[in-house]
């Protein structure tokens, strides 16, 4: 057992390599069976050619024996490379870990067809796509998996929802080879949405054959009378004639059958792998115990009516499995003459689904939860020094202690505080050119996704109320609707401002609001915004390089909170702390930096900027 104690990257850095020392045992293991296999083979060869002497009961009894053993070798083998393959998933996950802990997290799926068109902050905040949020925390290996947690980061969860999660995450991450073995298991094929809903739309259909009583009796009558009539063929009490009469009848019978079964089959068709999975990762959680009681609960779901749900989806594989045969051109028509093979499989697929019609949903569901959970285990795990965020009913505070952007690696993150102290309070930030402020608005704004999620967040102290995050940061025009980047972003600012006025419990994030219209506008409409707020007592933070619009505190002083990010300059040269401080920003770089790109600024333009 590893100290979970220990530091992240010794831990990873371990358990690698206590699985490549397990690796190397099952490829012994593996080139062992070979030899084996061969050697088996060898002794039923000379089985056959010395006991034959001594009759042929003799060699046919040592061949039996040496085939059976032949085979139980054969599935030791299979199963041995089973393992083989789930601890190079392992050795993988370890690799993978270490990769992100640098801050090269790139690997994992970035949730770029899950974006959504339209969305109160998921552009502003990256919370999906290359470099996002969501790839940076996502360890799920299922779509329904992946479609939840994008799901958690775009909406926030209730108070409850939030602190059922936290316990959860907390326990599992103490419990890391669990979750491990979870998403490894995974990787071995990936659980598909098209999947489901194949096998949920199935589920819903009729019945085809099970609605005859007929069926359930032809099943077993059909295979007797053809059996029967071989038997009596063989033993010359029926001519090969009558044989064959019998053989085109049942061929008839056959081929009627598959038209029927055949649609069933390819709607059904290529899942038994996926199941496969399923019921593997399923039988990983049903043999867990927790504490937490949301992943009780879970546990709870797969035997609520005193059966596996593991066991009831491998039955479900291994039916598919044998229907599978129906492909086989030199197993079918000997399956389907004589046993009526393609009727037992389907007879069974509809007695399966006659037991099962209320859970499919339950299972998928329940495991994209849990996976969901282990990706928050994961993050805890790889930061055990991020925060757990005090979430509260009352509207509005909030207040962090160093509080960073998760996604910047920590050795050139650099943290800053909050405090809002009740609603109606609003926050400016002023500051010059890459001083940090749009850094200090997301990394707020990517915390509270966290927080609301049931995550851990990226600060010493956390304490917030239960908001909806909005934000106009990162507005783009639209080709396609003809729309302007001005009108883009008046209509998301729109639907800010409803929200406000319904006083709905809102934290709104502003950073550079009105940029497409002129300085006058823009001044005018950032004013009688930020008064707009004040009378609906929100709650907002505005990032501008609208040194003027700070001056509003002169009207509002206990309304208005101004706080600036600067910049040291000595010669041509900028020094940036990104640290937040108090007040309005007096320094600005835009000049100095127009300047280095070539721009010619003469001291006369200089002065009236600055008198400005």
């Amino acid at each position: 057992m590893i100290n979970y104690s220990t530091n992240p990257g010794e831990y990873y850095l371990t358990r690698k390599s206590i699985l490549q020392k397990n690796l190397l045992i099952l490829q012994r293991k593996k080139t062992g069976f070979g030899i084996w296999r061969l050697g088996n083979i060898l002794l039923v060869i000379a089985a056959i050619y010395f006991l034959s002497s001594f009759g042929w009961y003799y060699a046919a009894v040592a061949s039996v024996v040496l085939l059976f053993i032949f085979v139980r070798l054969v599935y030791a083998d299979l199963r041995n490379r089973d393992e083989i393959k789930h601890v190079n998933h392992l050795i993988k996950i370890q690799e993978d870990e270490l990769l992100a802990l640098q801050g090269k997290y790139y690997h994992f799926d970035d949730g770029e067809i899950l974006k959504p068109h339209d969305h109160f902050y998921a552009n502003d905040m990256d919370v999906l796509g290359h470099a996002s949020l969501y790839q940076y925390t996502n360890r799920t290996s299922s779509e329904q998996a992946g479609e939840k947690l994008a799901g958690w980061l775009l909406s926030a969860a209730s108070v409850t929802d939030i602190k059922s999660r936290q316990t959860a995450v907390k326990e599992l991450a103490k419990n890391q080879e669990w979750g491990q073995n979870l998403q490894a298991t995974g990787r071995e094929k990936m659980i598909s949405t098209g999947m489901q809903k194949r096998l949920e739309g199935w589920m819903k259909q009729p019945t085809v054959f099970l609605q005859f009583t007929m069926w359930k009796w032809l099943r077993f009558i059909l295979p007797a009378i053809m059996l029967t009539v071989s038997a009596l063929v063989i033993f010359d009490y029926l001519s090969m004639n009558t044989f064959y009469i019998f053989l085109f009848i049942f061929a008839v019978i056959a081929y009627q059958i598959n038209k029927i079964v055949s649609p069933i089959h390819q709607q059904l068709d290529k899942t038994a792998e996926e199941l496969g999975v399923l019921s593997l990762q399923i039988k990983i959680i049903e043999n867990a115990a927790f504490k937490a009681p949301l992943l009780d609960g879970i546990v709870k779901t797969y035997s609520s009516d005193g059966l596996k749900a593991s066991g009831k989806i491998k039955k479900l594989s291994k039916i598919l499995d044998r229907l599978d045969l129906r492909y086989d051109m030199v197993l079918s028509a000997p399956l389907n003459l004589f046993l009526m093979w393609n009727l037992q499989q389907v007879l069974d697929l509809e007695k399966w689904k006659m037991n099962n019609q209320e859970n499919i949903e339950h299972w998928f569901d329940q495991l994209a939860e849990m996976e969901c959970l282990h990706s928050f285990a994961t993050l805890h795990f790889n930061h055990p020094h991020w925060t757990w965020p005090d979430i509260k009913e009352d509207y509005f505070s909030a207040e962090a202690k160093e509080l960073g952007h998760p996604l910047i690696p920590e050795n050139k993150r650099v943290t800053n505080d909050l405090s809002i102290d009740s609603r109606g309070k609003i926050m400016l930030v002023t500051g010059s050119n890459m001083g940090g402020k749009s850094t200090y608005l997301r990394s707020i704004g990517v915390n509270i996704i966290l927080a609301m999620a049931g995550a851990p967040v990226c600060a010493s102290y956390f304490s917030l109320s239960h908001v909806q995050l909005l934000s106009s940061m990162r507005v783009a025009d639209n080709l396609e609707e003809s729309t302007s980047t001005f009108y883009a972003e008046l209509k998301k600012l729109q639907l800010i401002i409803e929200k406000v006025n319904a006083g709905e419990k809102v934290f709104v994030l502003l950073d550079e609001i009105l940029r497409g219209t002129n300085s006058h506008d823009r001044h005018t409409g950032s004013v009688a915004l930020v008064k707009q707020f004040i009378k609906q007592k929100a709650a907002a933070i505005l990032a501008t390089h609208d040194i003027e619009l700070a001056g509003i505190v002169n009207d509002y002083p206990d309304e208005i909170l101004n706080y600036h990010f600067d910049v040291q300059v000595q010669g041509e040269e900028l020094f940036f702390d990104y640290k937040l401080k108090s007040g309005i920003c007096t320094s600005m770089n835009a000049s100095i930096l127009m300047k280095k790109i070539g721009i010619e600024i003469s001291e006369k333009q200089e002065k009236v900027k600055s008198l400005k």
